[in-house]
């Protein structure tokens, strides 16, 4: 009996670690499992032929809120391809209401929760000839060991590693806050794993998917100790809570060749009431002492993450969190805060007065707090921040932009402004040329603003960055 797994990824460097970690316990109970990945810029056409051409028997489909329109389209046109075939949903967009999808017929089962055990035994319900429900709750709570990884599957550049499952927090916007409690390999079991992936060529990343990796310090701090070793060649991404690292855990990340570890950190606000509402119980300044000691160091690459819509939170308190932020990192995240369901902010958005988008990914409209144009601004100041400060190129010239405006959230919002009154149109529709060309204008129009030396510093940005060398950036005093 073939069991065809399917995933839609967000783009072509992403794959999905869901669907491998079903595929150990169906093969294990005797099925032909083959494993399908899709992205989001794929034609519908394509993918559909990927998956008719397999004919299988069941085919399981892992949802998102990125891909779960697309999802149920593909498995709606598939059905009627092949109306014999078993049609079962998984993942966390409908692991916690299940139940608006009762008038799909399409759909035979749905999995909730974790799937490994559950997938397994109901493809053995089907194969023998049992009928079982159509929504399955799972109780498991296992780690699948191993690198899940086979090949023909390692073309891309960016690989998953689970090595701890669940989180020691309850934020009210995460998904985490719908489960309890946390499962973890030993150090020694998730180093001999991560060895695994040397037998992969190249220069990969591998990206632990794991909520909180140092929610246990001496175990973190023996994997980190670990991965030291020549031995371990390849990068390392880790998501961490920087208020729990310890002097030995700055000590061993200090001594990492540059770039062979990343880190991310949720900073999200550094509003208390904010905080207190969305059951995160942080002290942002220990994470923001931490986060600029991590990255004076500068051989360790830390990602630090906003998040905009928060309770309480105002355009002009996510500005302060954004000043606060800006240089205790390698890149900075502005993020928009997303309804998920299952999350306890989703479940009390009404009392909260929070209004969000109807359909995936459930985005917050406005606040009480903050309104629908102001999120919009923040919109177009977070692709600015990517454009020009994470995106390379404009380094030297944006640091001397910064430098005279005295808060990055203050420069990053009058270059919002000057590009919409001089061009209009949203930065991600702007060629590069013209980016530099608008932020030129714009630094030369600051108070204090030295011409020669703009010139001097936007001219080796855009040689160190661009094939060519530009033209005609000169513009005098008077023309301020």
């Amino acid at each position: 009996m073939k069991v065809v797994l399917f995933a839609l990824n967000s783009s072509y460097s992403h794959t999905n670690l869901a669907i491998r970690c079903l595929r150990p316990p169906l093969e294990s109970g005797g099925f032909d499992v083959r494993v399908k990945e899709g992205n989001l810029r794929d034609t519908d056409g394509a993918l559909l032929d990927i998956l008719a051409a397999e004919g299988g028997d069941i085919y399981g489909f892992s949802c998102y809120i990125w891909n779960i329109d697309a999802t149920l389209s593909l498995a709606s046109d598939l059905k009627k391809l092949l109306p014999r075939a078993k049609t079962i949903l998984g993942g966390p967009e409908v692991s916690y209401d299940a139940e608006r999808f009762d008038g799909l017929g399409f759909i035979d089962h749905i999995v909730c929760g974790e799937g490994e055990e559950a997938m397994a035994a109901l493809c053995r319900d089907l194969r023998d000839g049992k009928v079982p429900p159509r929504v399955i709750k799972s109780e498991s709570h296992g780690l699948t060991e191993g690198v899940l990884y086979r090949e023909g599957e390692t073309d891309r550049r960016l690989f998953y590693y689970e090595s701890s499952r669940g989180c020691p927090y309850s934020c009210a916007y995460c998904l985490s806050s719908a489960t309890s409690g946390v499962i973890a390999k030993s150090a020694e079991q998730t180093l001999d794993e991560l060895y695994e992936f040397e037998r992969f060529g190249g220069d990969i990343t591998v990206k632990l998917v794991d909520r909180t990796f140092n929610f246990d310090k001496k175990r973190a701090n023996a994997v980190w100790r670990g991965l030291l070793d020549e031995k371990y060649t390849k990068k390392y991404h880790f998501e961490i809570c920087a208020s729990l690292l310890d002097e030995e855990s700055f000590d061993l990340l200090s001594r990492f060749p540059s770039g062979k570890v990343q880190l991310e950190v949720g900073l999200q606000s550094v509003n208390a009431n904010t905080l207190a509402s969305c059951a995160r119980h942080i002290d942002p300044e220990s994470v923001l002492t931490a986060c600029r000691r991590i990255t004076d160091m500068g051989n360790v690459h830390l990602h630090l993450d906003l998040i905009c819509g928060l309770p309480g939170d105002s355009f002009d308190s996510v500005g302060e969190a954004f000043d606060r932020a800006y240089s205790a990192c390698s890149l900075l995240q502005v993020g928009f805060l997303k309804l998920l369901c299952g999350t306890a902010l989703r479940r009390d958005a009404d009392a909260l007065g929070i209004k969000y988008r109807d359909r995936a990914p459930y985005e917050v409209l406005s606040t009480p707090d903050i309104g629908y144009f102001e999120l919009r601004r923040l919109h177009e100041i977070s692709d600015l921040l990517e454009r020009y400060r994470d995106g390379g190129g404009f380094g030297e010239t944006l640091a001397y932009g910064v430098s005279l405006s005295g808060s990055p959230f203050g420069f990053f919002c009058g270059l919002e402004r000057h590009i919409s009154e001089r061009d209009g149109r949203p930065i991600r529709k702007i060629g590069q040329n013209d980016a530099y060309r608008l932020l030129y204008s714009y630094i030369a129009s600051l108070d204090g603003c030295e011409i020669d030396r703009l010139d001097t510093l936007l001219h080796a940005d855009y040689a160190r960055s661009e094939v060519r060398r530009v033209a005609g950036f000169k513009i005098s005093p008077a023309a301020k």
